[in-house]
């Protein structure tokens, strides 16, 4: 299947998107949100997907929501939004309960909803050259796209609430130094790093990640009894796992593990 606002394909157990609207600064529109629900299915319905990166053409990696498109919408705006963001919610809940984790290579600006989905992602490597802001409230809006579930949590509420209030632009490196993102990396080597990072998950313990994810996913909304009664259940789970079998066996052999990812 092809897209319009975003390129896809899978070679050697890596999903790769790329957000392809460079002449409207990749902004989000109905249609972007359509076709990432689309391929956040086919990813975790797909077992040779094993990792996905998310990236962008152009100078921006995303401005945030098209707010030409809704303005076009006239009485519509309401419908519209509700369905642009309820589309665009299903597709990152998908990207979290799906196992294969998922990179984000931010090459430019990431605003908005950019911000937010770039937040969403399990390892996030940034250009140098990257900037973030909230913008939501400089457009009377409120956030959406996952910032205000994991905003906070990367980096307290009172400095989230600031980035949302205030709209402060953040560089690369006050991004890196708040926790918004794991590593900054130069332009020209974003893709090449991110391309490594994705390739040592795609050939890492797939069904681990997925449970490791779905546990971290709990850490700040259950008590300690739900949490580790979780963790009795995923770890005692691997054992039912090919990679389970595998990792242990070669651990106790002193040997690197051929994981499938199943």
């Amino acid at each position: 299947m092809s897209y319009n606002t975003v390129t896809f394909e899978v070679a050697d157990n890596v999903a790769t998107v790329t957000l392809n609207r460079p002449n409207d600064a990749n902004a989000l529109n109905l249609e972007m949100a359509q076709e990432m629900l689309d391929i956040a299915i086919r990813c975790g319905s797909d077992p040779g997907v094993r990792a996905v990166l998310i990236t962008a053409t152009g100078k921006m990696f995303c401005a945030g929501g098209d707010l030409k498109e809704m303005e076009a919408q006239g009485d519509a705006k309401h419908q519209h939004l509700t369905r642009m963001a309820g589309d665009l919610h299903a597709a990152l809940i998908r990207f979290q309960h799906n196992d294969a984790p998922v990179v984000m290579a931010v090459n430019g600006t990431a605003a908005g909803g950019g911000l937010s989905m770039m937040l969403s992602g399990d390892y996030i490597i940034s250009s140098d050259k990257a900037r973030f802001v909230s913008a939501y409230t400089a457009a009377g809006l409120t956030p959406d796209g996952s910032s205000t579930f994991f905003l906070a949590k990367y980096i307290g509420l009172l400095r989230a609430k600031e980035l949302v209030l205030t709209n402060r632009m953040l560089s690369a490196e006050e991004a890196l130094d708040w926790g918004m993102v794991n590593k900054v990396v130069p332009g020209e080597e974003l893709m090449d790093e991110a391309r490594k990072v994705a390739a040592m998950f795609a050939a890492g313990p797939t069904k681990a990640y997925g449970g490791a994810k779905a546990l971290l996913l709990g850490a700040y909304n259950t008590s300690i009894e739900a949490q580790l009664e979780a963790e009795t259940r995923g770890i005692a789970g691997m054992m039912l796992t090919k990679d389970g079998q595998t990792g242990l066996n070669a651990f106790i052999n002193k040997e690197k593990p051929a994981f499938e990812g199943r």
